[in-house]
């Protein structure tokens, strides 16, 4: 396809222009006549580029419709007013779906609901054993709850090789990175969650 000035040109399509007494390619969509049922532009008309011009200078979206629809058609929700069975306001409790309604012959959504509720209520009682901080130097270490005391020691000197200047080559733009890392360690192999 052509890059040229006028956007929206469909020069293969083989269509003359529809305007009366015009020979020219129509080039240039246009919607089609709604009907009553009207979901989109149903059929394009084609013109040239001089007809679609007048087209478009001439056209009324709302042609045909009354003030309601007018308002409801500028809304800027409009198109969102259909609701689907499961999510009708009385669907259930304060209008949340009933999950209930739904086969659910393979156990998807129910399965995937109790394994979700397990790994939270799991992940829970691992975290109560560590205080605010400790959660943030696990995260600063890169470590996951359910590290122990030599996996601890293992990470730290792992980053102690990687961001120390005596050990990487020299290399002092990651000291800020490595202090981080020395004082997570220092909380975290105080922390009574190792003992």
């Amino acid at each position: 396809m052509r890059k040229d000035k006028f956007h929206g040109r469909f020069e293969d399509v083989g269509q003359e222009c529809q305007a009366p007494d015009c020979q020219q390619p129509g080039e240039f969509r246009a919607p089609g006549i709604r009907g009553n049922s009207f979901d989109g532009p149903g059929m394009w008309r084609w013109f040239c580029l001089e007809h679609i011009r007048e087209f478009n200078a001439g056209y009324d979206w709302f042609e045909g419709m009354n003030a309601d629809e007018i308002l409801a058609a500028q809304s800027p929700a409009a198109g969102w007013a259909s609701e689907t069975r499961a999510f009708k306001p009385d669907a259930g409790v304060d209008g949340t779906p009933r999950w209930a309604d739904f086969a659910d012959p393979l156990d998807a959504i129910g399965g995937r609901a109790a394994d979700i509720k397990a790994r939270a209520s799991g992940n829970a009682a691992v975290y109560s054993k560590f205080t605010p901080r400790e959660q943030q130097a696990l995260t600063e270490m890169g470590l996951d709850v359910d590290t122990d005391r030599p996996a601890l020691r293992r990470r730290y000197s792992d980053l102690v090789r990687r961001y120390h200047p005596d050990r990487n080559g020299g290399d002092r733009s990651h000291e800020a990175r490595l202090g981080r890392v020395v004082e997570a360690y220092q909380l975290l192999k105080q922390s009574a969650a190792f003992s």
